[in-house]
């Protein structure tokens, strides 16, 4: 409903009434965003009133940063190095009931984490941001900006062309395998 009952088309002909034939699709029982306004005033030379409506935005809170682990680092090793260790030297003989069972599991959990935040790194997440990035292509870009010789750019390039060949291929590999239908590659 209108905040304010006015026609929303005005007719030039003599003799005709004034309409409501526009329309707004909005959220029927919401207090918030079921109610739109008519401006007759606003139309100028147009003979429909414009609509509005207020439509009220939460903030969000959008990470820039995440941690992560390169694959085939040192820190996953030692990642899971510490993950495995926890669960060998967890004693879960004492579970009786579901209390503990829930204690055990949020334990576990806590030490997930401890070895997750000690070994991962925070990065930036930028438009720049690719997950098929690794340790190599790092070091060639380092070695490309230390002396910026035409050799380490075509280095730093073929690097580059490599890592996200292998990582496409991996992808594709992984969707053809799981699925048998090339037809999943379009999706």
């Amino acid at each position: 409903m209108p905040t304010n009952p006015y026609p929303t088309r005005y007719l030039d002909t003599i003799g005709e009434a004034n309409s409501t034939i526009d329309l707004m699709f909005l959220k029927y029982g919401s207090s918030k965003i079921n109610q739109h306004s008519v401006y007759p005033d606003w139309c100028l030379t147009s003979d429909h009133a414009p609509l509005s409506i207020v439509i009220p935005i939460v903030d969000e809170i959008i990470s820039t940063s995440k941690l992560s682990i390169q694959q085939k680092s040192e820190q996953k090793n030692a990642f899971l190095e510490e993950v495995t260790s926890s669960f060998k030297n967890f004693n879960t003989s004492n579970i009786t009931n579901k209390e503990d069972l829930e204690f055990m599991v949020n334990k576990l959990n806590s030490l997930v984490d401890q070895a997750w935040n000690k070994n991962a790194k925070r990065s930036r997440i930028t438009k720049h941001s690719k997950k098929w990035w690794s340790e190599e292509c790092n070091k060639a870009f380092t070695d490309y900006r230390t002396l910026r010789s035409l050799n380490d750019w075509k280095t730093f390039k073929k690097v580059i062309k490599n890592t996200k060949r292998a990582f496409f291929n991996s992808k594709i590999w992984k969707v053809a395998d799981k699925s048998h239908s090339p037809w999943e590659l379009m999706n």
